[in-house]
């Protein structure tokens, strides 16, 4: 019986240190899952500030856009202008003979 008691407590002290082994494991991969997750949270905060930069160049973009057909608008009308005060020159110059 204390054979039996001393193989138990044998059986028993290998199975704990076994435990202790697996324990290290779960230790040692928590510590990497932790770290794959820190290395994650700052890849998503750069991809965040990324896609921030992507907005703000598409909002000047537009701004731009906005600007430039404001300014093709002025153009057109300044077009317009010189082409009627172009007209009122050819017609004022028209009264002028050259003679040959």
């Amino acid at each position: 019986m204390i054979d039996s008691s001393v193989q138990a407590i044998d059986h028993a002290a290998k199975q704990a240190s076994a435990v202790g082994v697996t324990m290290d494991d779960v230790k040692q991969a928590i510590k990497q899952v932790s770290g794959i997750v820190g290395e994650i949270a700052i890849a998503s905060e750069q991809q965040s500030r990324g896609i921030e930069q992507v907005n703000q160049a598409v909002l000047q973009m537009g701004e731009v856009t906005q600007q430039n057909a404001a300014l093709v608008e002025q153009s057109t009308a300044a077009a317009f202008s010189l082409d009627e005060q172009a007209t009122r020159l050819q017609d004022a110059v028209s009264v002028f003979k050259i003679a040959r």
